[in-house]
């Protein structure tokens, strides 16, 4: 059964909404998505990243303290042999011989003392050995023969100033910065929304007190509240987030509060409250609503503003503690050894700034996707 043109024209056309016309703006804005790959990338190595690498973020290399970033494996051909003889005299046992044929090493050692197959313990505990095995001990145990396993391992962002890792620890502090920001940064959404809409809705002497509240703590200082939260409870992870959290729904307070009394102005919400609908209902289904757009938009520019303070007061030795790690505690560590070991500073700065200006130019790109004037 066909159908006529006619009934064509008379059927009822979808509109767009405001959101997906938003939606087609932002990602029309090629620095948005830019950063949204590049967030997105970020994330998922600091996600999975620790879970795929060899290595643990505590693990202590002793033999590998401050080796520079490469992508080929330790121990160099040329630190082979020196590291075999040091280990051999830690176990009091000289070289007499050595050969190495495909990662795997036969030497002579002798000794004043009798040499026991426990000596392989040396071998083992070393970075650079594994699978130590004594043979062909003499009958007076002052000479045998030492076989050995070269133990391959990649350093691909390099070593610490104590033989760790820094591709782990640098993606693991992903996972600490990106989890302080998103947790403060809801905590700090959270309050401000609904102190702000409370504030701006009820108006007269409620906005007044409540307002004045706002004044009162955005005069204390952030790091005498900080330190006086460390004092009292101590160092910890959930700390940072309540901390950050707690000061920083102050300016999103007065954003919501500024929409919110021009929200309650509109027709829609004198029709509602000519309807009798109550101020609970009015607040959850038109106030709120309608300042989520600027609240996005200032949730993408408070989460770097939120890493950047953990990463000051990380820096400042009142965050994130030993052995567990944040990009600026990794930073911090990496400018006291910038000279030697540039490398410990040139990763984590750069998974930190990647983060900083992806965040945001999104915010910039939802900002203006957002803007009812482009609409």
């Amino acid at each position: 059964m066909s159908v006529t043109s006619a009934e064509q024209s008379s059927a009822p056309v979808m509109g767009r909404s405001l959101w997906d016309d938003a939606r087609d703006r932002l990602l029309a804005n090629k620095a948005a998505v830019a950063s949204m790959v590049v967030l997105t990338v970020v994330t998922l190595l600091s996600i999975f990243g620790p879970m795929l690498s060899p290595h643990q973020f505590d693990t202590v290399y002793r033999d590998y303290v401050k080796v520079p970033a490469s992508l080929e494996s330790y121990p160099r051909l040329d630190q082979i042999e020196p590291g075999f003889e040091s280990v051999a005299k830690r176990a009091r046992m000289k070289v007499e011989s050595y050969a190495m044929v495909d990662d795997k090493i036969t030497a002579t050692v002798t000794s004043r003392r009798s040499i026991s197959e426990k000596a392989t313990r040396y071998f083992d505990r070393s970075d650079l050995f594994e699978g130590a095995v004594i043979s062909n001990i003499s009958a007076d145990k002052k000479s045998a023969t030492v076989t050995a396993d070269v133990q391959r391992m990649h350093f691909y962002f390099g070593t610490d100033a104590n033989g760790r890792d820094m591709m782990t620890r640098t993606l693991i502090a992903g996972r600490v910065s990106l989890t302080i920001g998103l947790l403060a940064t809801f905590v700090a959404i959270t309050i401000g929304l609904l102190y702000g809409t409370t504030s701006g809705y009820f108006g007269g002497k409620v906005d007044l007190i409540m307002m004045r509240v706002v004044d009162i703590l955005y005069s204390l200082p952030f790091i005498f509240f900080v330190i006086m939260l460390v004092v009292f409870f101590g160092r910890n992870f959930v700390l940072m987030f309540i901390a950050v959290g707690a000061v920083e729904w102050l300016d999103m307070a007065r954003i919501v509060r500024g929409q919110t009394l021009t929200i309650k102005r509109q027709e829609y919400v004198q029709a509602a409250e000519a309807m009798g609908v109550e101020n609970t209902g009015i607040l959850k289904r038109h106030v709120i609503p309608n300042t989520l757009g600027p609240v996005v938009v200032y949730m993408t520019l408070l989460v770097p503003k939120v890493i950047l303070l953990e990463s000051f007061l990380s820096f400042l030795g009142l965050g994130v503690q030993e052995p567990m790690t944040s990009w600026g505690v990794l930073i911090s560590e990496g400018a006291k050894n910038l000279q030697g070991a540039f490398w410990m500073l040139f990763f984590p700065a750069l998974f930190l700034t990647s983060t900083l200006f992806a965040l945001n130019f999104i915010g910039d790109g939802l900002r203006d996707a957002l803007d009812p004037k482009d609409r």
